[in-house]
């Protein structure tokens, strides 16, 4: 045995024990607003207290941590702590990376371990309906940010002909829509366009019509508490799918009613996260990051429905094609991508 590498192993798992401890403690940040709070400025934990009208002793120990862990900064000289203009994008904007919604989804999922430790021994199912519900506002929160950044402004326009039809006005049907974010921002984008998002969960479609209504844009997104293979409507100019035909136990199932539901020269926009075809080229941050959740999420969800399936979050676009394929589609190509998304153009 070499030492040396059982030192080095040791090290790797100081580093996840510490960040794995440490999650909790931005869940916190982030429900109490201290993130927010010292975006306002440098301070010192009395301070910190006078501000946020939290204990000082437990805002001593947070900050020292989040210092520690290099989310906060730390001024020896004052005694002060602070977050960059950086960190504070990251950490207090909603609208930026919003990376404590991550931790918050983390967390939610974690709660289940004992229900998918027996899954592994039974080989049951587990529904995201059946997850706390941090792991559905969290999902929203994360996510919504990174759709923001690229719906609109550069997936839209990567199809041929998509944006051209919804600022005319189009129909759109966007599944699995969860809290209905991305329902909202093609509303928001294309006044002539009408949008209904589907999605099974019946307690995120309740969320998605208040968020629609507040937004102003109600009159012209309705939602559905329905799946991907019962979802109503026909002669859509515009399918959505974002970061959810993985999950499905029946993806061939909702691929083949997709197909039904478009029109003749309709669009379907089908969003997965970025995985590559082979294991090995997803051995990587990114992908422990998916292949963990999956293990909570994806697996279990798929493996709760019927149709056989259980793609998971590092399908990888071989295994979607195939999925595209057999579900009679001819047209099939890669129109964008991110650091965590792959963007598919699929025309029937």
């Amino acid at each position: 045995m070499d030492q040396e590498k059982v030192t080095e192993f040791l090290g790797r798992f100081v580093t996840d024990l510490a960040a794995t401890d440490a999650a909790g403690s931005v869940v916190i940040g982030h429900r109490l607003g201290l993130y927010r709070a010292l975006a306002q400025g440098p301070a010192t934990p009395e301070r910190f207290a006078e501000r946020t009208g939290c204990h000082q002793r437990y805002l001593t120990e947070w900050l020292r941590g989040q210092a520690a862990g290099g989310y906060v900064g730390y001024d020896p000289v004052t005694g002060e702590f602070s977050l960059s203009d950086e960190q504070a994008f990251c950490l207090a904007d909603p609208n930026g990376p919003n990376v404590p919604a991550a931790f918050l989804i983390s967390l939610g999922m974690l709660r289940a371990e004992p229900r998918i430790t027996e899954a592994f021994r039974t080989g049951a199912g587990v529904g995201w309906h059946e997850h706390h519900e941090d792991v559905a506002v969290g999902c929203d929160a994360f996510f919504r940010p990174g759709y923001v950044a690229a719906l609109i402004p550069s997936w839209i326009p990567a199809l041929e002909g998509v944006d051209a039809k919804l600022t005319t006005g189009a129909r759109v049907a966007d599944l699995g829509c969860g809290l209905g974010s991305t329902s909202v921002l093609l509303a928001q984008a294309y006044p002539h366009t009408t949008v209904v998002g589907s999605d099974y969960h019946a307690g995120s479609i309740e969320l998605a019509r208040k968020r629609a209504a507040e937004a102003g844009v109600a009159d012209r997104v309705t939602f559905e508490v329905t799946t991907a293979q019962t979802f109503t409507g026909e002669n859509y100019d515009l399918v959505t799918m974002f970061d959810c035909l993985h999950d499905m136990g029946d993806p061939l199932g909702a691929a083949r009613r997709v197909r039904q539901a478009l029109a003749p020269d309709g669009t379907w926009l089908l969003v997965e996260p970025y995985a590559a075809d082979a294991v090995e080229d997803n051995l990587n941050p990114v992908g422990r990051l998916y292949y963990s959740a999956s293990t909570f999420l994806c697996v279990p969800n798929g493996l709760s429905q019927p149709g056989g399936y259980a793609l998971g979050a590092q399908a990888g676009e071989s295994a979607v094609r195939q999925v595209i394929t057999d579900a009679g589609f001819t047209r099939f190509r890669r129109a964008a991508q991110t650091p965590f998304n792959l963007v598919y153009e699929v025309r029937p």
